[in-house]
C-alpha cells in the first residue's frame, strides 16, 4: 500500500488543498529562496543560518517565527521517511520555480527511492493568461492533479543541476542552459531567463523589475505608495513576488522618488528611467544575493540577452 506526501508553495493553497480531501499528509514549503544568500546544501544547518541571517536583516523576521514557521514545517518534512509517493504543487512563477528547485535537490538527497511528481499551474485553455494555483477551480485542480508530471531520475538530476547552478557565484553558467526542452519542466526555462534579468542592466544599472517599477510610476501616476504596489504586483510578469517583496524594493528606490503622495520619480529617478545616466552612482548596499552570485558583480546586456562579468 504505498502513501502520499504532498508538498505545497504556501500557506493560502495548502488552506485551499485541504478543501479537495485528496488522501496524503500536506508540508507547506515555507520559503523566498529566489531573494537573498542561497547555499546547495539545501536543509543544512548553515543553510537555515543563512537563510534566517537574510530574512531578520531584510524582512524583520524574528527567530522564534522563524522556528515556529519554517523550521518545524521543514522538520515535519524529515519526519515524513515513510511515504513513497510524493506530489509537488508549485507554479509557473520565479518565487515558485526556486523553491520547487530547492525541494527536489533536498528530495533526491533525502528522499532517493520516492516517486515523486509535480502540480504545476500556468497556462490554463487556449488564452496566453498564467494562472497560479489559487485562481484554480477545483475542477481544474483535481484534472491538474488526475494528469500530473511524474518525473523521472533524469528530471530530478537535471532539477538539482539546475539548483547547483544558481547557488553558484557565477549566473553565466546557468545562462549557458539552453536544454530546458528535454525536461519536464514547462515554465523553468522561462522563470531562470527572469531571474537573469534581475542583474543589473548596462543601459542604466538597473535590473528589469527596477525598470519596471519606476516606468509604471510615470506612465500610471499612482497616487500613493500603495497605488503603486497595486499596480506594479499587477503588472510584474512571471516573478510571482509578494508586497513585502516589492515593499522592499521600492524602499530601495526610494532615493529615486522625489515624493510618494503622489507617486513622483525625481530629477536623477527620470534621468536614470531614460538612460541618461546611472544607478551605480546611487547603490548604497552592495552585499545583495541573488541565489549565490552578488547582484551588482554582473550587468545584463538587454540587446543580446547576456550576462557580463564586472
Amino acid at each position: 500500500m504505498s502513501s502520499l506526501l504532498h508538498i505545497t508553495n504556501g500557506d493560502s493553497f495548502t488552506d485551499r488543498l485541504k478543501t479537495l480531501n485528496l488522501k496524503g499528509d500536506i508540508i507547506t514549503w515555507r520559503e523566498m529562496l529566489c531573494e537573498g544568500k542561497t547555499l546547495t546544501t539545501v536543509g543544512s544547518e548553515s543553510f537555515w543560518k543563512t537563510r534566517y541571517e537574510f530574512l531578520h536583516k531584510n524582512y524583520k523576521v524574528s527567530k522564534s517565527w522563524f522556528i515556529e514557521k519554517t523550521l518545524k514545517e521543514y522538520r515535519s518534512l524529515c519526519n515524513h521517511k515513510q511515504q513513497d509517493q510524493i506530489v509537488l504543487w508549485f507554479e509557473y512563477d520565479l518565487f515558485c520555480q526556486v523553491n520547487m528547485l530547492a525541494v527536489i535537490s533536498w528530495l533526491l538527497a533525502n528522499r532517493k527511492y520516492a516517486q515523486i511528481s509535480l502540480v504545476c499551474s500556468g497556462k490554463e485553455g487556449e488564452t496566453d493568461k498564467l494562472y497560479s494555483l489559487n485562481e484554480l477551480s477545483e475542477e481544474q485542480l483535481r484534472s491538474l492533479y488526475e494528469n500530473r508530471t511524474e518525473l523521472n531520475q533524469d528530471d530530478i538530476e537535471y532539477a538539482d543541476y539546475v539548483w547547483q547552478l544558481y547557488c553558484s557565484n557565477n549566473p553565466i553558467r546557468l545562462e549557458n542552459l539552453t536544454d530546458f526542452d528535454n525536461y519536464n519542466f514547462n515554465y523553468l526555462g522561462d522563470a531562470i531567463k527572469s531571474h537573469l534579468q534581475r542583474f543589473p542592466s548596462i543601459n542604466n544599472g538597473l535590473n528589469q523589475m527596477e525598470n519596471n517599477i519606476l516606468g509604471l510610476a510615470v506612465n500610471e501616476r499612482p497616487k500613493n505608495k500603495a497605488g503603486l504596489l497595486k499596480t506594479v504586483l499587477e503588472n510584474q510578469g512571471n516573478l510571482g513576488f509578494g508586497d513585502s517583496q516589492y515593499d522592499r524594493a521600492i524602499s530601495r528606490l526610494k532615493p529615486l522618488f522625489n515624493t510618494f503622495n503622489p507617486v513622483r520619480l525625481s530629477k536623477k529617478g527620470k534621468e536614470i528611467l531614460e538612460g541618461k545616466t546611472n544607478y551605480y552612482s546611487v547603490i548604497q548596499d552592495n552585499d545583495v544575493y541573488l541565489g549565490g552570485a552578488l547582484k551588482y558583480n554582473f550587468l545584463y546586456n538587454t540587446t543580446s540577452d547576456r550576462i557580463l562579468k564586472l
